[in-house]
C-alpha cells in the first residue's frame, strides 16, 4: 500500500471532520464516544483530535490500558512474592512501576528481589532455561492481544518439560468490560471506538451484542485519519438511528479475525471471571488456565494468592477507567501524581489515560516534573 502524502493525508482529515460536523448538526444533542484502547488514547491526545471536534461531540477515554486494569491485588500479590525470594518475577516494563500497598516491583527489586524486566513471555522462558532449579513466574497480563502469546508459551513450557516456569494469570477480554460499562451509572455512551489490536485476534463479531444495546462500534486504526474516518463513521450511524458494528480498519483487521489465535487461547484457557481496577468483578472477562495445566499455574503450584486489596488512598485511577472522571479531575494529579512519581497505575504506562493527559493536555507542566 502507498504511503499517502501530507496534502492527501490533510484532505482525508478534512473530509472526514465535514462528515463529523454534518452529523453533529444533525445530532443536535451532546454525543459522547469512548475508545477503549489506550494507543488511540495516545494518538487522538498527540493529534489534538478532541480540539477538532465540534463542541457536542466528546471523546472520552476506557478501560483500555492492559496494566491500568490490572487490580490492585494482582500487584499487591507480585510484590509479595517478589520481595518473599521464593521466585524470580518476569514482567513486562511498564508493571515495574504499578504502586502496590507495599511499594511497587522496581522497589522491591532495589531491595534485592529478583525481579526482571522481558520484552516476551519467551524472554521469561529462557530465563527459566538459565535458572534451573528456581521457580520464574512470568506475570501474564493484557487483553487478547498478548494472550495467545502466554498461550503458546505455557503449552511448549509443557511439552519441554520446563518444570521452574509458571505464569501468574491476569489477562483480560475487553468486551465484557464494554458491556458493563453501557450499564454503568453516571457514564454516558453512545459508541465505541473499538480497539485494532485486540480486534485482529477476536475480529467483528464478538461486538455484536454491545452494537445490539444500542451503542454502535467502530473497530478503527492508529493514525488520526483513522480514528477521524472512525468517528464519522459513528456519528453517521448516530444520526440515521443505526447501531451496527463497523471496520475502519480493513487494511489489518480480518472479520473474522485471527482463528489460529484463537484456538490457541482455547488450548490454553478457559474463559473466567475477571477482576478489574474500577469495574470490580465481570463475569466471563477473563482467561484462566486450565486445570490439566495446573503444574504451571503459579497460583496453584507454588500457593500464590491473589486476594481483593482496596486501591490505593486518593488515587481516582478507578473512575478514569470508567470514563466518569478526566484524568485532570484527580486532586493528586499534576501535583502529587506525575510520571515520576506515579501514585497510580494510570500514570504510570505509556497507555495511561493520566500519562497521556500529563503529556500532551497542556495540563501536566513540565513532563519531567
Amino acid at each position: 500500500m502507498p504511503i499517502p502524502s501530507q496534502t492527501s493525508l490533510r484532505e482525508q482529515a478534512a473530509r472526514y471532520l465535514d462528515r463529523i460536523r454534518k452529523s453533529a448538526e444533525q445530532l443536535d444533542r451532546t454525543v459522547s464516544l469512548m475508545e477503549v484502547c489506550g494507543t488511540h488514547t495516545v494518538a487522538i491526545s498527540r493529534g489534538g483530535i478532541r480540539e477538532l471536534l465540534p463542541g457536542n461531540v466528546r471523546l472520552i477515554s476506557g478501560p483500555g490500558c492492559p496494566v491500568c486494569v490490572t487490580a490492585q491485588g494482582f500487584i499487591d500479590a507480585a510484590v509479595r512474592l517478589a520481595a518473599s525470594g521464593e521466585a524470580f518475577v518476569a514482567t513486562y516494563g511498564d508493571m515495574l512501576r504499578v504502586p502496590g500497598t507495599s511499594g511497587s516491583l522496581e522497589q522491591a527489586k532495589a531491595a534485592g528481589a529478583s525481579v526482571h524486566m522481558v520484552y516476551s513471555v519467551l524472554e521469561a522462558m529462557e530465563l527459566a532455561r538459565r535458572q534451573p532449579g528456581r521457580p520464574v513466574v512470568f506475570l501474564a497480563v493484557g487483553f487478547e492481544t498478548t494472550a495467545p502469546a502466554t498461550a503458546v508459551a505455557v503449552r511448549e513450557a509443557r511439552d519441554q518439560g520446563l518444570d521452574n516456569f509458571f505464569v501468574l494469570d491476569a489477562h483480560k477480554r475487553i468486551v465484557p468490560a464494554m458491556e458493563t460499562l453501557t450499564a454503568a451509572a453516571g457514564v454516558s455512551i453512545d459508541g465505541f471506538i473499538a480497539p485494532g489490536h485486540v480486534s485482529v485476534i477476536i475480529g467483528l463479531d464478538p461486538y455484536e451484542p454491545v452494537a445490539a444495546a444500542g451503542r454502535p462500534c467502530v473497530v478503527a486504526g492508529f493514525e488520526p485519519v483513522d480514528v477521524l474516518e472512525a468517528v464519522a463513521m459513528l456519528l453517521e450511524m448516530l444520526a440515521e438511528g443505526r447501531s451496527e458494528v463497523a471496520n475502519q480498519y480493513r487494511r489489518t483487521v480480518p472479520s473474522e479475525g485471527n482463528p489460529t489465535a484463537r484456538a490457541q487461547l482455547g488450548a490454553v484457557f478457559e474463559v473466567a471471571a475477571g477482576e478489574w481496577r474500577g469495574l470490580g468483578t465481570i463475569p466471563e472477562s477473563g482467561f484462566a488456565l486450565r486445570e490439566e495445566l495446573s503444574r504451571l499455574n503459579a497460583r496453584a503450584a507454588l500457593g500464590v494468592e491473589v486476594t481483593p486489596t482496596p486501591e490505593l488512598p486518593g488515587c481516582r485511577c478507578g473512575e478514569v477507567l470508567q470514563g466518569a472522571l478526566e484524568p485532570w479531575e484527580c486532586p493528586l494529579f499534576g501535583h502529587d501524581c506525575t510520571p515520576v512519581r506515579p501514585q497510580g497505575p494510570c500514570m504510570v504506562s505509556r497507555e495511561g489515560s493520566c500519562g497521556i493527559a500529563y503529556r500532551f493536555s497542556g495540563r501536566g507542566g513540565d513532563c519531567c516534573g
